[in-house]
């Protein structure tokens, strides 16, 4: 496939609102040392672009400064030491930034095949939540069969693959929205209990759901405002997983004590401070064990809107108004195509 001299890409011309994001023409990215270089046909929109836009989400020092940090799309150069790598191949993953545009060179280890029956727009959607939700809630909060968990934020793109995933492993969730549209929704995606953080207080609904025994893991992006509740929905050897800080990221005069009597532990991580080789083994493991879980009819990501690339900033908008549900994807070439 020849490739073109230039591109287009969404740009984020200074920090502020969704009209920031501007399309330019710039040359094709060439793929470094263990990298691919992927012809971009659709890319996810996540909350870490709209604070990248904002400038409240600093880059690591490997990032590329175009937002995008998911995509799907076709394998069209080979980077030094991937020359057994097969041009053509349908791929879907994380990057390192540089999704919102129409290619982006991609660390290998950090892609893996669609699942079996997606098309691109599907695809794309999956990366950065599973990547999230594997690395946190299943490695560091050792979630398994048979425990209750308790996940804020039902009905975004973390929430609905959460409760998907759990639902699938077999696994009693319990999570929050702020409508009866959203909880609704959770319900159907296989959440045993629906909370309506508007009307209801969770942490009063989970000691009645759990007989004030308490849920083995929350999978938290609120932060400092849930903090005190979380703590007491908490079971003995209970994990709070902190994913982000919607709610704000400093609790004040909080008492630790209430960590002791019950061996409480309080962890969380961001993707993308983590090094290539930690993305890689994320990757493996969701490949082995995940992906065979994938697939119309079985666990299929939850997709809102779908927008033209040059739309992000219309996607942006949407994602602030926190109306949607599941995810949303811009198409950037052949996004409906399997």
């Amino acid at each position: 496939m020849d490739l073109p001299a230039e591109m287009t890409e969404i740009t984020i011309t200074r920090p502020g609102g969704p009209e920031v994001l501007q399309a330019r023409r710039v040359p094709v990215p060439k793929p470094q040392a263990g990298e691919l270089l992927i012809r971009v046909m659709a890319a996810g929109v996540n909350r870490p672009d709209v604070l990248q836009r904002m400038g409240k989400y600093p880059l690591p020092p490997d990032a590329q400064p175009t937002p995008g940090l998911e995509i799907a799309g076709q394998v069209v150069g080979l980077g030094e030491g991937l020359e057994t790598r097969a041009k053509g191949d349908l791929l879907c993953g994380l990057t390192n930034g540089g999704g919102y545009a129409e290619y982006c060179r991609v660390p290998a280890g950090q892609l893996n095949p669609w699942p079996e029956g997606f098309n691109a727009v599907q695809a794309a959607a999956i990366p950065e939540t599973y990547f999230t939700v594997w690395a946190n809630l299943f490695q560091m909060g050792r979630a398994s069969i048979g425990q209750t968990v308790l996940i804020h934020g039902g009905t975004s793109g973390i929430g609905t693959t959460a409760i998907q995933l759990c639902h699938d492993i077999g696994m009693r969730t319990l999570a929050t929205a702020g409508t009866a549209e959203k909880c609704a929704a959770m319900v159907k995606l296989g959440c045993d209990v629906a909370i309506n953080y508007r009307e209801q207080d969770f942490a009063e609904v989970v000691q009645r759901e759990t007989e004030g025994r308490g849920v083995n893991a929350i999978l938290d992006m609120v932060g400092a405002a849930y903090l005190e509740r979380n703590m007491v929905s908490l079971a003995m050897d209970g994990k709070l997983l902190l994913i982000g800080f919607q709610g704000g990221a400093v609790a004040e005069r909080f008492d630790l004590t209430k960590i002791l009597g019950r061996r409480l532990i309080i962890t969380g991580s961001a993707m993308r401070p983590r090094t290539a080789r930690e993305k890689s083994e994320i990757a493996s493991e969701l490949y082995s064990r995940v992906w065979p879980r994938l697939g119309p009819g079985k666990i299929e990501p939850v997709i809102h809107a779908t927008f033209p690339l040059e739309q992000a900033a219309i996607a942006h908008r949407l994602m602030e108004a926190g109306e949607h549900i599941g995810k949303i994807v811009l198409e950037v070439t052949g996004g409906n195509g399997t």
